[in-house]
């Protein structure tokens, strides 16, 4: 019996590089790209505990309540006001509001800008809390 030895001529010895220094310079465009971003908005997103939506209906009387109706039409404390005024209304409640919490919901078909536009101006109203509830 003989026996024969395969030969490896073609053998890859060491990896391809290549393709993972690809993927690492990518991850590295996209952080340096989003960093500023997530730092330009200065609204700090906080997450809900189950216990808040059994608060009693007390605390709902310290807190102003915003919705998003449309781009021009604002809806504060059940009252409908045109966009326009919203802080000239804003202000005093805020002022008179022993928490200083604001929520704000959106309604369909409301455009980023604007939403984050009502947030602002209630920060710049004095809002110390801002929740955002959706649905």
């Amino acid at each position: 019996m003989r026996r024969t030895r395969m030969r490896h001529e073609e053998a890859i010895h060491e990896p391809n590089m290549t393709p993972l220094i690809d993927v690492c310079l990518v991850l590295v465009i996209i952080l340096l790209v989003s960093t500023p971003m997530a730092f330009q908005s200065s609204i700090a997103v906080q997450r809900a505990a189950k216990a808040g939506q059994k608060a009693a209906f007390t605390a709902r009387s310290e807190r102003v309540e915003i919705t998003l109706v449309s781009p021009d039409v604002v809806v504060v404390n059940q009252s409908q006001i045109p966009r326009s005024s919203l802080s000239g209304l804003l202000k005093p409640l805020l002022e008179a509001s022993a928490t200083k919490l604001v929520v704000v919901r959106c309604g369909d078909g409301i455009t980023h800008g604007s939403f984050v536009g009502v947030l602002d101006e209630a920060k710049a109203c004095g809002a110390a809390h801002i929740a955002v509830v959706g649905g």
